[in-house]
């Protein structure tokens, strides 16, 4: 489920979100570190920060957005393996997640 803003990105969004391991270039230009907060959006603004909380046990992080993605469907947000270890699905790859920008409406989740 997203919820659109008038004349801007997704802001507010629940899905699925995996984690990537990438140690290369990102779409943003930035050197990735899988140990920083970071994330993949498709849509959002480089350097925007997003909160992205964990709907099976509420965990909450903030991660900045520096790459594109993901490219799976159904899925809203790839995070950094530093990330998905906060937010406690790193074994499990993939978890049900409500990911919005601070300060704006946080969705409502089924």
């Amino acid at each position: 489920m997203a919820v659109f803003c008038a004349g801007s990105p997704v802001a507010a969004e629940c899905g699925k979100a995996s984690w990537y391991q990438l140690t290369g270039k990102t779409a943003s230009g930035v050197m990735a570190d899988p140990e920083k907060m970071t994330a993949a959006h498709r849509t959002l603004p480089f350097g925007t920060k997003v909160v992205v909380e964990n709907l099976a046990n509420g965990r909450k992080v903030v991660l900045t957005v520096i790459d594109r993605g993901p490219f799976v469907r159904g899925r809203v947000i790839d995070v950094s393996r530093r990330a998905a270890r906060e937010l406690r699905f790193l074994r499990r790859g993939v978890t049900r997640v409500r990911v919005h920008v601070p300060g704006q409406a946080v969705p409502k989740c089924r």
